[in-house]
């Protein structure tokens, strides 16, 4: 995925996902996680910065979701950074472009976690 459309992913994140799918079935589904009606909720600092956003896609379920899906693939340091972005949008954008290898190690861990929310979450 080039830079351009992995910024897409991470506003999108930022921004909220929506249910495309138009399901109403809280319940758990057997098999894989494949939406957020089926994964786990979690708190943490993801979690918290999701809720406390002003954006108008966010909820308990979205917000869960996504901090369930930084368990699995951000450690608690790269959480807290991550979760500065809702407050500071354009850091995601500067460090995604530093040269800086700490920033690189972040960025691609990011990258990942964001598509992970992407495919677990909307």
């Amino acid at each position: 995925m080039n830079n351009f459309a992995m910024f897409g992913v991470v506003i999108a994140i930022l921004a909220g996902c929506s249910n495309s799918s138009g399901s109403s079935n809280n319940n758990p589904r057997p098999g894989p996680v494949t939406n957020r009606q089926a994964a786990p909720l979690s708190t943490g600092p993801i979690n918290s910065a999701c809720l406390s956003s002003n954006r108008s896609a966010r909820s308990r379920t979205l917000c869960g979701c996504i901090q369930t899906v930084a368990n699995q693939t951000l450690s608690g340091s790269q959480q807290n950074r991550a979760a500065a972005f809702y407050n500071n949008p354009h850091q995601a954008q500067v460090i995604r472009q530093s040269d800086r290898a700490a920033d690189e190690r972040f960025w691609k861990a990011y990258r990942a976690y964001g598509e992970r929310s992407e495919q677990v979450c909307s």
